[in-house]
């Protein structure tokens, strides 16, 4: 069975970002292939690893939905075919993006045949890193389950705290099956005070680390550079690094 690694966070928090750094730190310590899964509706996972989005797994669940299935052809042999033509091939990582419906209407079906060819996609890879929306609809959606590592990435804002909380507490009360949360504190100036402590420690919520405000991390996002293009010694990579040696297992 694959290690199932699930991001999430408030909108802005950087989550995306620390999303590209895990794929890339997971390759560089050997730990590939690993399964990079977009489920972000607004999905840009593939700007961070550089990549141009061709297909979407949403387009394939919207052409089934609307009857465009070859004739001759099952429903599930043909959302097989499509699933695999979706998948964006990589050195040390492939890429699959899930997309969104673009019309009204009910997606039961398709999305039930999306979701059990993922999940038997997935056990060809060592690691699945799903990037999901920011907030906590793919976990009231349950989007997010069955995972081994859930890290929610925050800012230093109290606001960023506080949805970070409530998704770990969304997430124990949907019984979603994670395994372990885990809290990041990304685009940090300092170290964390007493009272930002004081609050995760009160709801059960361990820290596992500060990823220090990056001017080059900046630069990157701003000329819309990949960001797992960053130098191997830029400080905010390095103190990413240093919370996946301890926390990925």
């Amino acid at each position: 069975m694959p290690v199932s690694i699930a991001m999430a966070g408030k909108g802005g928090t950087g989550k995306t970002t620390v999303s590209g750094m895990l794929i890339k730190y997971l390759v560089s310590r050997g730990k590939s292939p690993v399964l990079a899964v977009d489920a972000d509706a607004n999905a840009n996972l593939n700007e961070i690893l550089g990549l141009e989005v061709t297909d979407t797994l949403g387009n394939a669940r919207e052409e089934m939905k609307k009857g465009i299935v070859p004739s001759g052809m099952t429903k599930d042999v043909f959302m097989s075919m499509r699933l695999e033509q979706a998948v964006m091939e990589q050195q040390g990582f492939d890429l699959v993006v899930m997309g969104q419906p673009e019309g009204a209407g009910c997606y039961c079906a398709a999305n039930t045949l999306l979701t059990g060819f993922l999940e038997r996609l997935s056990g060809n890879y060592p690691y699945v890193v799903m990037d999901n929306e920011a907030g906590m609809e793919h976990l009231s959606r349950l989007t997010t389950n069955n995972v081994d590592v859930l890290l929610i990435v925050t800012d230093t804002s109290r606001r960023g705290l506080q949805a970070g909380l409530r998704i770990h507490q969304l997430a124990k009360d949907l019984n979603i099956g994670v395994e372990k949360s885990y809290i990041i504190i990304n685009q940090a100036k300092s170290d964390p005070s007493e009272v930002v402590k004081e609050m995760l420690d009160s709801n059960g919520l361990e820290l596992a680390g500060v990823i220090p405000d990056d001017e080059q991390v900046y630069e990157f996002d701003m000329d819309g550079r990949p960001t797992i293009d960053i130098d191997d010694g830029n400080p905010a990579l390095n103190a990413a690094y240093a919370i996946f040696d301890k926390i990925i297992p």
